[in-house]
């Protein structure tokens, strides 16, 4: 009786288990993925150390909704059009299976250029306005020391800051179409980004959209290793936890 009952014990936590995992996977695929920030691309709006959630819904999905990207469907379903100013997590597509955040400028039909820093979408300029350092958050202000900070605001309203770290090859582009089925996508450190200004990273296509950022649910700074306990309380930024970084 006891080899029974300890047998249906051991089968009882597995199968709890394989449900747990299940409903991770379900809830990872169709719901919320959480993602962290690698590099200073997208400076100051999220910085390295951030953790964040991705909403996978609003563009729909496709076989970058699943783990690990499997070729098991292609195109999207239940898909919609993002909009400019989101912050989307994507990949490329082809043979690069890494995960990019970056901020989307251009959609399909778009002409997009770069003047002298400034970001112009259909020949319109996109407002930039210098941002005061007081008026940043205290991590805002360390990331962007040596910088200036601009405020730049889309045409449906998206409004966000850009770091702009002198007169470099970067802000001085040809004018770009953004073919069908693809978005035109950029870091908010504009000359510290790896983008779709760049030929060997291209315009991103509609079926490599992951899902768009959403709220900042963790963030350290990096001054503290995994085992100096003693210095995690300062090492974590209080002030970005339960923040949005569309803003």
């Amino acid at each position: 009786m006891a080899r029974k009952t300890n047998s249906g014990g051991a089968g009882e936590t597995i199968r709890t288990l394989l449900y747990a995992v299940g409903i991770a996977l379900v809830i990872r695929t169709l719901a919320f993925e959480p993602f962290s920030v690698p590099s200073e691309s997208m400076l100051p709006t999220l910085l390295v150390g951030d953790y964040f959630f991705i909403s996978k819904w609003p563009y729909g999905y496709s076989r970058y909704s699943l783990p690990f990207g499997p070729p098991v469907m292609s195109g999207r379903i239940f898909g919609q059009e993002p909009e400019r100013g989101d912050v989307i997590v994507f990949q490329r597509g082809g043979t690069d299976p890494a995960d990019y955040v970056k901020r989307l400028v251009g959609l399909p039909g778009d002409r997009i250029q770069v003047r002298d820093g400034a970001l112009w979408v259909n020949d319109d300029q996109v407002r930039r306005d210098a941002v005061e350092p007081t008026t940043l958050t205290p991590d805002q202000r360390q990331v962007s020391r040596g910088t200036t900070v601009f405020r730049e605001t889309m045409s449906n309203g998206t409004t966000y800051l850009t770091l702009d770290r002198g007169d470099l090859v970067q802000d001085h582009t040809a004018v770009y179409i953004v073919p069908a089925g693809r978005y035109m996508m950029m870091g908010d450190n504009r000359d510290n980004s790896h983008d779709s200004r760049f030929p060997d990273f291209g315009m991103i296509p509609f079926e490599g959209l992951e899902g768009r950022a959403g709220v900042i649910f963790f963030s350290v700074d990096g001054s503290a290793h995994l085992w100096e306990i003693w210095k995690w309380p300062t090492s974590i930024r209080l002030g970005r936890m339960m923040t949005l970084p569309r803003l």
